[in-house]
């Protein structure tokens, strides 16, 4: 048989480690590599008393990769998550439950994957991007869940943007999410749409302070460990730029297409652009453009001004062959409502109807 992970991993699942269950289904082995007749990775413990509890099992792993037929030599690294001190403090964890087991860690590193798959029951996957912070993204994105739900699509509703997640606050949402089994974690819903935040699992006030692969691996377990159910639509609300979240959104999962946010302002378009390459350099459609902050009407006598400017995001998606679907107007009903925890879009009037005529649009395309 020709080495592969998943020979070593098979060989891994049969290590004990203390406190039960093996290397594999405690989730424990990271950076696994197969370059010619060598094997390497790492066994990644929870706090350094565990890592040194752990070396009989590294001893073990190394003889059993070691027999497998073809490997010369096993380099095995037994390092803690949390460093030398206890265990990492920003890994957070669904409240306790009565009765239940302790929630998952969110923020391993990644796990391999077999191709690109969307959760189970989703049928698509929209990402909602922008090439810079300030352009009203998740703002767009919450709205833009509460419309396609309100015109009777099954919605869910991810915050990907681990480091700055707002979608718990703008949706209303409070309630920590279950996870009976330790595994698989219960969403919650509002306003009719199945979220899932890390900002639920975290203080208000409380950073996270990863690097890339904690953030990538945080994003696949948001993804694969939420029990999402039946959905027509996931629409996925990205952080802003071109980094470790897109580029894993777009290479593992089979993703519907984006939508792209910007201000019509020149300096918000250049970094649009970039959104734009980057999603063309990782074969990503593009579905169409938003010009958001596109207006403002004085509330006091209806003067209209251009505070952004106007037209800069509908003229670049002609420029480049894009639909443009639609342009909202900056408001002060619209900040309210995303304090308030209660969408605009769930609303009737102006605003609210220019999200339902994007749903609509999305929904006739077969793109929601």
């Amino acid at each position: 048989m020709p080495l592969s992970n998943d020979v070593i991993l098979a060989e891994l699942s049969r290590i004990a480690v203390p406190g039960g269950g093996d290397l594999v289904s405690r989730d424990l082995v990271r950076a696994l590599s197969v370059e010619g007749d060598t094997v390497r990775f790492v066994i990644e413990a929870e706090t350094a008393e565990a890592a040194r509890a752990m070396e009989p099992a590294r001893a073990a792993a190394q003889a059993a990769v070691e027999a497998i037929a073809g490997v010369a030599r096993a380099s095995i690294v037994l390092t803690a998550h949390g460093g030398a001190g206890a265990a990492q403090k920003s890994a957070p964890q669904p409240g306790p439950q009565a009765g239940a087991q302790p929630g998952p860690r969110i923020g391993r590193h990644p796990t391999p994957d077999d191709g690109p798959r969307n959760p189970s029951g989703v049928d698509r996957i929209l990402a909602v991007a922008s090439g810079k912070g300030g352009v009203g993204k998740s703002t767009v994105a919450s709205n833009l869940a509460v419309a396609l739900a309100r015109q009777g699509r099954r919605v869910g509703l991810l915050d990907a943007d681990i480091y700055g997640p707002s979608l718990p606050r703008m949706m209303g949402a409070t309630r920590r999410p279950a996870s009976p089994d330790g595994k698989i974690i219960e969403p919650v819903s509002a306003h009719g749409v199945t979220m899932m935040s890390i900002g639920l699992l975290l203080k208000e006030d409380e950073a996270v302070v990863w690097r890339g692969p904690m953030l990538m691996g945080a994003l696949q377990q948001l993804l694969g460990q939420v029990n999402w159910g039946r959905l027509d639509v996931l629409v996925v609300d990205l952080p802003p730029g071109t980094g470790d979240i897109q580029l894993t959104l777009c290479q593992r999962t089979k993703l519907t297409g984006a939508l792209v946010v910007s201000t019509p302002q020149d300096v918000a378009l250049l970094d649009a652009r970039k959104a734009l390459d980057m999603f063309a350099k990782l074969q990503t459609p593009v579905l169409g453009l938003i010009e958001n902050m596109s207006t403002y009407i004085c509330p006091n006598c209806g003067h209209e001004a251009h505070i952004f400017g106007h037209g800069g995001v509908e003229a670049e998606a002609q420029k480049l062959g894009v639909p443009f679907l639609g342009a909202l107007p900056l408001a002060l009903e619209v900040r309210e409502a995303g304090d308030a925890g209660r969408p605009v879009a769930l609303g009737e009037g102006a605003i609210a109807e220019a999200y339902a005529q994007i749903a609509v649009r999305l929904i006739g395309g077969g793109m929601a």
